[in-house]
């Protein structure tokens, strides 16, 4: 099958009013269609963005898997396991269904994918103009690359060339195990799509608030100048979960916290922080300067200890949220003796002219207590004072709060003057509540990223090289806490629902003074 057997049944002058409007007709197909990803994060999107009038007109969704489902089997599954959420208006879910169709595919057996070929084909109009095709690999990372092929063997993944035809790539994390697997993936995938064919999605990007982070810094004059080394003493950035590992055991033992979350989620976080100003709002100059940070991440030293810089738990039983909850070792699935740690705690340097010598504390966690994302930026105290001493009360340093997820919020403290005859110092915040300062409605961060897929934009997606420079830094750290024999007596336990392991608490200085 080649290349040309792609088209659509639009007749030619609805292709272009589609076109005009800036929504093309489309195909996306979901790979792994029975599985967690697809009922819990992509059919939610794609429904959500139907009923906002933000899907091509046609579209179709195409689940496939090794599951032999029919079509009404497959859309009335999803449509009851989004019920339970009551998240969802589901009155237009009929509607929506209409479109979701489900074919058998696996990728050991080239019929079926030459079979979901022609049935993309057939439903498309088989004229060979304007079909679109998004493949979603919703699925375990050791699927990407005989799906990869699969796809390319049956000629879904060629282009053509006067640019009203597409098919792109969508790969969730982890984008390898270290950097020769990721280096590999990258290879294959090459081998079948070019460059910009491929979506490497990181949900935590596509975030209104962390979005908000570089139009926050770079749009305001009295925030920007006070960005570096000179003003501010540290940044703590964290992403805590109350949740266990659920239903995960298999793969996160595997891969723990640190491949889990510090090699994509908190790279990304610590890239909207701190990265240069781009000099033009375009994906590929954002994209350079998120390269550029990751190269500038300090390697740890080889006459240092790793456990100096880096702080690993794992949660023992405890209470969440009035309920007890079971130690990480008796989840099911999880290995009695396991040293796969839930926590991390990190402190990275950034080697450039505007970080140098400033501390920055990554943390990510599971059972602790409480669900939050944000970053803190945490100021230098004043250098002299002259209320130190005289005045009472606190004299901390300024800190600006960049809240993510589940408070959407930017808050500044300070100090101010307590009401009365005698001069007292009292703490204040100014607040910005993000959910509530706009009159637009915001969508799903999935929902987000799969509009940018639609349209082409890499702006919020993962480019290889900052793939591999953040394995590059991470790597080395990697090998030193998994090899090293004092492993064991450096895994911290914590009780779930707990902020962490108390060796972690004590590494970040309580105020503007740090010790880096």
């Amino acid at each position: 099958m080649n290349r040309d057997e792609f088209g659509t049944c639009l007749d030619s002058d609805h292709l272009v009013r589609t076109r005009e409007s800036g929504l093309e007709p489309l195909t996306i197909i979901i790979y792994g269609a029975t599985g967690d990803l697809t009922w819990r994060k992509l059919i939610p999107a794609l429904y959500e963005l139907y009923s906002l009038g933000s899907l091509p007109t046609p579209f179709r969704i195409v689940g496939t898997g090794r599951s032999e489902l029919g079509d009404d089997e497959w859309r009335d599954g999803l449509r009851e396991k989004m019920r339970p959420a009551g998240e969802h208006d589901l009155s237009s879910w009929d509607d929506f269904a209409a479109a979701l169709t489900y074919v058998q595919a696996d990728p050991s057996d080239p019929g079926q994918f030459d079979n979901l070929a022609r049935t993309v084909r057939e439903m498309n109009g088989g004229t060979g103009a304007g079909a679109n095709l998004l493949h979603y690999l919703a699925l375990p990372p050791s699927m990407y690359e005989p799906v990869a092929d699969a796809i390319a063997d049956c000629g879904m993944a060629m282009e053509h060339g006067d640019g009203v035809g597409w098919s792109r790539l969508v790969v969730e994390k982890p984008f390898g195990r270290d950097l020769r697997s990721a280096q590999r993936l990258n290879r294959r995938l090459l081998a079948d799509f070019n460059e910009h064919q491929i979506f490497r999605i990181d949900h935590y990007l596509a975030k209104e608030t962390v979005q908000n982070v570089l139009a926050f810094r770079l749009a305001n004059t009295i925030f920007e100048p006070l960005w570096n080394r000179h003003h501010i003493d540290h940044v703590s950035i964290i992403a805590a979960e109350t949740l266990g590992v659920e239903q995960r055991a298999g793969y996160y033992e595997e891969a723990g916290v640190l491949r889990d979350m510090m090699q994509n989620h908190m790279m990304q976080l610590l890239a909207v922080t701190a990265i240069e100003p781009p000099a033009r709002w375009q994906s590929e100059r954002v994209r350079d300067e998120r390269a550029k940070l990751f190269r500038s991440l300090q390697p740890l030293p080889d006459d240092v200890d790793v456990f100096d810089t880096i702080t690993l738990g794992q949660y023992g039983e405890g209470e969440v949220d009035g309920r007890r909850v079971p130690a990480y070792r008796d989840e099911p699935g999880v290995a009695p003796d396991s040293l796969t740690p839930t926590y991390a705690r990190m402190k990275v340097f950034i080697d450039n002219w505007r970080w140098q010598g400033v501390p920055f504390y990554l943390t990510s966690g599971k059972r602790l207590d409480r669900k939050v994302s944000e970053a803190v930026i945490q100021f230098k105290e004043v250098p002299n004072s002259m209320f130190r001493g005289i005045a009472g009360g606190s004299m901390a340093a300024n800190s600006l709060t960049l809240g993510f997820q589940p408070e959407e919020i930017i808050s500044v403290d300070f100090l101010t003057k307590a009401p009365g005859p005698r001069l007292r110092l009292r703490p204040a915040s100014l607040s910005f509540d993000y959910s509530t300062g706009g009159e637009a409605s915001r969508i799903d961060a999935y929902a987000k990223v799969l509009l940018d897929c639609m349209a082409g934009d890499h702006m919020l997606f993962w480019r290889q090289d900052g793939i591999e420079e953040s394995w590059r830094f991470l790597e080395p750290v990697l090998s030193r806490c998994e090899t090293c024999a004092e492993r064991r007596d450096n895994l911290h336990l914590y009780p779930a629902g707990s902020p962490g392991p108390q060796r972690a608490l004590e590494m970040i200085p309580a105020t503007g003074t740090s010790s880096a």
